[in-house]
């Protein structure tokens, strides 16, 4: 049956599916339309939330392509090659193999979204260099499906929010702990379950062995090393260039502040944390300054949908935000809520705004000023409800392109290979969302 439905799905995904730029110019016309239609903005005031907005994402989107390129270059290191094909190895057939990318990508990204998105795409390439006759299609999409866990892991961004003192919703509800929200008995069912049970749904997925695709070869062919062997002509610039010294103290640098910032912060990663991490460890592998250039220069082919597509969702999120629209879309479903039906409701607004706001902390900004203070009225828990923004966010993006751009460049796939498998995700996870929000 599962593997009929994500047949299905991908087959309608496959037809009716544009390419996420197009996804995304579709998306600001709808909100252009609704914006005029539902607000009382103008069409001239929605054109200058759009150009307003335009580069609001600009340090994400520099961050999010450091993620991918910094990622991408560490696990082009000797060392993360032979550690990843080893723990590839683990998997002896097709079914192994996406259970454990399925599982491994979970895992990672309840540790830390960025960590956990990269790293999984990376892995689920080299299952299928070492399990034969893999639906490549199928591993990517299960790194991608793993992503449902982050928000109820350590770097989920709207309880990490709304647990920081000086977020937008402390007037309204004070500080939300985190004994609320990441540590509460209903966000360990749900992430506990998605870690079970979403390895055993990818492989019930598995289409049948003649409907496998077989994966472009050179997809998966190895990178060629980056190191270069000096001659002994090699000038003063090139052994400089080539010196492993260098390296050595940016690696100095790199990981001793990360032990002083773990120190003060404890464990709270961020995306910069993350990056710095990665490009730390990244120059130390490959030993050399040039040899590390190279290996970014490799990984940096597949930034163009992000350079591109995240300016665009920046002007929705403005557009969304500033029209008041995104409250409007909000407080149709709390409207009718009770303090019963009210994460639930949450939950789903919450996904319908993921559309045009696929980030965790934009969610809080659109969302919490309308979701707070109704639960408040309705005295239903603040840290369920702000989870239930949180879970939407996550839950959502198994139908929003936006996120899969990273997996996606790194496996040199479009998202019309993936996106029926992670619909077919989104039913089943949304069960498990659900039961925890509203019996937990």
């Amino acid at each position: 049956m599962i593997q009929a439905i994500s047949r299905g799905l991908t087959a309608f995904v496959g037809r009716f599916l544009p390419d996420p730029l197009v996804f995304a110019i579709l998306l600001i016309i709808l909100t252009f339309i609704l914006g005029i239609t539902l607000t009382p903005s103008t069409p001239m005031d929605m054109v200058n939330m759009f150009g307003d907005g335009f580069w609001n994402l600009l340090a994400f989107s520099m961050q999010m392509a450091l993620v991918l390129v910094t990622g991408h270059a560490l696990a082009s290191s000797p060392l993360l090659r032979r550690g990843m094909s080893s723990l590839a190895s683990l998997a002896k057939t097709p079914a192994q193999g996406v259970m454990l990318v399925t599982f491994m990508s979970a895992i990672c990204c309840i540790i830390n979204w960025g960590f956990g998105l990269v790293v999984g795409a990376l892995f689920a390439r080299e299952v299928a260099r070492r399990v034969p006759k893999s639906d490549y299609r199928l591993l990517i999409a299960s790194a991608y499906i793993g992503f449902l866990t982050w928000h109820g892991g350590l770097s989920g961004s709207v309880p990490l929010v709304a647990a920081t003192k000086g977020n937008p919703m402390e007037k309204l509800a004070g500080i939300i702990p985190l004994s609320q929200t990441i540590f509460t008995p209903y966000n360990i069912f749900i992430t506990v379950a998605l870690i079970v049970t979403l390895p055993f749904l990818c492989r019930m997925m598995m289409p049948k062995e003649s409907d496998v695709i077989a994966v472009d070869p050179a997809l998966l062919a190895e990178e060629p090393s980056t190191a270069k062997k000096l001659g002994p002509d090699a000038t003063f610039a090139e052994k400089l260039e080539e010196s492993p010294l260098l390296s050595l103290v940016i690696g100095v640098f790199g990981t001793v502040y990360l032990i002083m910032y773990f120190m003060k912060n404890g464990f709270n990663m961020n995306i910069n944390t993350v990056n710095l991490i990665f490009f730390t460890a990244g120059i130390v592998l490959h030993k050399t300054p040039m040899s590390y250039m190279r290996a970014v220069t490799n990984a940096a082919r597949g930034t163009a949908g992000i350079l591109v597509q995240f300016p665009l969702y920046a002007a929705i999120q403005v557009m969304m935000e500033h029209s008041g629209l995104g409250g409007i879309i909000t407080n149709w479903f709390v409207n009718i809520a009770t303090k019963e039906t009210f994460p639930v409701l949450a939950f789903f607004s919450s996904g319908i705004i993921n559309f045009a706001v696929p980030s965790g902390g934009g969610h809080w900004v659109v969302q919490g000023p309308f979701v707070i203070p109704a639960a408040q009225a309705l005295g239903a828990d603040l840290g369920k409800a702000a989870m239930a923004i949180a879970y939407g966010e996550a839950w959502m993006n198994m139908a929003q392109p936006f996120w899969a751009l990273p997996a996606l460049a790194i496996a040199g796939l479009g998202v019309r290979d993936i996106m029926g498998y992670c619909v077919t995700s989104l039913i089943w996870s949304g069960i498990i969302f659900i039961v925890g929000l509203h019996f937990l």
